[in-house]
């Protein structure tokens, strides 16, 4: 059976949920679907309308979030970017494909979704940040993208496009391409310029197949954005307005990207991805004064960003597909971000690579037709941080939660090193349950030693 809009519709204006994963399961043949994957940076796990923010206005990523299914148990596969990044593009766990942390690259062999893409005749672009590599073997264009805008960094600067934050290790520098090209655009805010880049991928390749990836920098410091949208939030105070404003500008670039797929007509037959690289921060980089960052809420889980406890990266996760996904969902089911890669595989007919391990799964089921899960357990590792999800369970060894404070930079010690939490009962990781509950203990520490040295083997 050829899984196609057609077949979904076909068989009346009400589907049966059998009937949707029966269909889900298939591949798609030859119509094939356009994807776009939206990634935000440092975005709060709570910090959107359609999420209970009340304060904040995100009305496009709303209208999105209405179209599909919104996951409330999505976790990033780190939580922190360059590693989070890594899990996108290559359905892998970062220690398994080589960048476990920050300011490494995402070495030649490893392939990503453009590049499986790429041989099956979709045009592939990215518009915004990479950080996964400045040298020319591991740029965009070297990792399937047929055009890249943007930047190599894990951030610069919204308006010189330069980045500061490496002295006195590295001189700042500007960061700024077209493709291979460095180009210079000084002035121009870049979360606007980002989408105006993607806006103009899908209009040049609107009648062929093909994979965005439009990662902006937005909600990651420095905490810039132009006085119109600072003006839109008058009642809120300085450090959570311009948080705010820079939201509103992606927010405004998701409603300019839909606008696009509408008006070319394509909208029904493209798959979006929208979600967090992982949770808020509380650098100082991102907060005033020279004080720990507030702006960024993940308000009611443990931790910000670097953290393997929840806040660090139970990250928002958005998924739309009209027609096949039915609209105004809410799934409960444990996902990854390292699933993008075979799902997208999946829908477009596209065979994953056989000599290495997957670790994310195709989960088109779970949101078109109340599949269950396909994880028993999710794993993270951060340094000397270490975390397994299992059902309700969680253990997360040395952990550490970054909430701004000079002990929160501490790994907890004592009985805490160790820590148990039931997330049905305690979503916030506030109650250790590890004497309670000594044979979970042991199992996902064993679970946690077996995943060590699978991606070890890799």
């Amino acid at each position: 059976m050829t899984l196609t809009r057609r077949n979904f519709l076909s068989t009346g204006s009400i589907l049966t949920a059998a009937g949707l994963r029966a269909a889900a399961t298939q591949r798609v043949k030859p119509t094939r679907p356009n994807f776009i994957v939206i990634l935000m940076d440092d975005l709060g796990v709570h910090d959107l309308g359609c999420l209970g923010a009340h304060d904040l206005k995100t009305p496009n990523i709303d209208k999105l979030a209405a179209s599909g299914a919104r996951f409330t148990n999505w976790y990033s596969n780190a939580p922190v970017c360059a590693p989070a990044r890594a899990a996108l593009m290559t359905g892998r766990y970062p220690v398994r494909c080589g960048v476990p942390r920050n300011a490494l690259s995402l070495l030649p062999r490893e392939k990503t979704i453009a590049s499986l893409l790429q041989p099956a005749g979709y045009a592939t672009g990215l518009t915004g940040k990479w950080h996964l590599g400045s040298t020319p073997d591991t740029i965009p264009n070297s990792h399937g993208f047929d055009y890249f805008y943007g930047f190599h960094s894990g951030c610069v600067d919204y308006y010189s496009h330069r980045y500061y934050w490496g002295e006195p290790k590295v001189v700042n520098y500007h960061d700024l391409w077209r493709n291979r090209n460095e180009i210079f655009e000084n002035g121009q805010y870049l979360t606007e310029r980002i989408t105006e880049e993607a806006v103009g991928f899908i209009r040049s390749h609107h009648s062929q197949p093909f994979f965005l990836y439009v990662a902006y920098n937005a909600v990651h410091y420095p905490m810039h954005a132009p006085e119109k949208y600072i003006q839109r939030f008058p009642s809120l105070e300085m450090e959570r307005r311009t948080y705010a404003a820079m939201l509103a500008a992606a927010d405004d670039g998701v409603g300019e990207i839909l606008k696009t797929l509408e008006q070319s007509g394509i909208r029904d037959n493209t798959v979006i991805f929208f979600l967090g690289d992982n949770g808020a921060t509380t650098e100082a980089r991102a907060g005033l004064n020279q004080k720990p960052a507030t702006a960024g809420q993940n308000t009611p889980f443990r931790g910000y960003k670097f953290s393997v406890f929840d806040g660090g990266m139970h990250v928002p996760c958005l998924v739309s597909w009209p027609g096949v996904i039915p609209a105004n969902q809410v799934v409960h089911e444990i996902a990854m971000t390292a699933d993008i890669l075979p799902t997208v595989c999946h829908a477009a007919g596209v065979d994953l690579p056989t000599d290495r391990t997957i670790d994310g799964q195709n989960i088109l089921p779970v949101a078109a037709s109340g599949a269950k899960s396909p994880h028993r357990a999710v794993f993270w590792q951060e340094n000397k941080q270490l975390a397994v999800r299992q059902g309700r369970w969680k253990l997360v060894l040395n952990g550490i939660v970054y909430d701004g404070s000079e002990e929160g930079t501490k790994p907890l010690t004592g009985e805490d090193s160790v820590f148990l939490s039931d997330l049905e009962e305690d979503p916030g990781e506030t109650r250790n349950l590890r004497r309670k509950q000594p044979e979970i203990v042991d199992e996902l520490t064993t679970a946690i030693s077996k995943w060590q040295e699978s991606v070890k083997q890799d």
